[in-house]
């Protein structure tokens, strides 16, 4: 069996006016993520984990914050476009392991909405989706609440 491992990263800058959206999800939160999409940190971590196992580059070279289309734009719609790439490509996703980090709001009751929504949009099984939420412990940009960040890794199999 040909397999391969991607890893991801993104972290965002918490603002008000802005909604919190992790996973696809509306997370209620005085704060929500700055970015020039809906600023996901989760879906963008496995996207880019997803592109980085086949060494195809990274969310940015698809999405350019730059190109005007992708403002606003929902992440879970992006994640679509990705892992319609990975399946032109010949593979398919294991399984996937992400971690969130932030201080606030509190993620443990939002894992399993989370989940649910990137297994649906990835055709894939819940238990197939790992999503951990930590804090910092009041240090760096996380703990002092300034922003929200997020590590993913992609295992892909070859399509058979």
């Amino acid at each position: 069996m040909n397999i391969r491992i991607g890893n991801g990263y993104d972290i965002h800058r918490l603002v008000e006016g802005r909604a919190l959206i992790l996973g696809g999800v509306n997370i209620p939160h005085k704060l929500g993520l700055l970015g020039h999409s809906d600023a996901d940190v989760l879906t963008h971590a496995i996207m880019d984990a997803m592109l980085g196992a086949l060494s195809l580059g990274d969310i940015g070279l698809y999405f350019p914050p730059s190109d005007p289309q992708w403002a606003g734009a929902d992440s879970l719609k992006l994640l679509e476009q990705v892992h319609q790439l990975i399946r032109n490509e010949g593979w398919q996703i294991g399984n996937i392991d992400s971690v969130i980090v932030a201080e606030r709001p509190k993620l443990k009751l939002h894992i399993s909405a989370m989940r649910d929504r990137l297994a649906t949009v990835l055709e894939l099984n819940p238990n197939q989706v790992g999503i951990k939420a930590t804090t910092n412990e009041k240090l760096g940009p996380e703990g002092r609440e300034e922003g929200i960040s997020s590590y993913a890794v992609v295992l892909l199999q070859q399509a058979t």
